[in-house]
């Protein structure tokens, strides 16, 4: 369910994509995932499968962080073009 818009939130989430440790933390993740995905054996169907799901997850958090920040966005222009909308 969408979330109504929150400048605060907006805020939060802009920080967030910003932080030094977050980045770093998913960029981390995302290699270890990938590296175990490429290092499993073709029979270990799974892990594979776990660690794909893994990846779309992080995937998906990034996501909708960013999505926050772009709403936030969107609705300032929107308010800025079209006050009385």
């Amino acid at each position: 369910m969408p979330q109504p818009y929150d400048a605060r939130r907006e805020a939060e989430a802009t920080l967030l994509l910003k932080n030094d440790l977050f980045i770093e933390s998913f960029t981390v993740l995302k290699e270890d995932l990938m590296g175990r995905w490429t290092q499993s054996g073709s029979d270990e169907l799974e892990a594979r499968e776990s660690i794909w799901l893994a990846m779309r997850l992080l995937d998906r958090i990034e996501n909708h962080i960013t999505s926050i920040v772009e709403t936030g966005h969107m609705n300032k222009v929107l308010e800025e073009q079209h006050p009385f909308i």
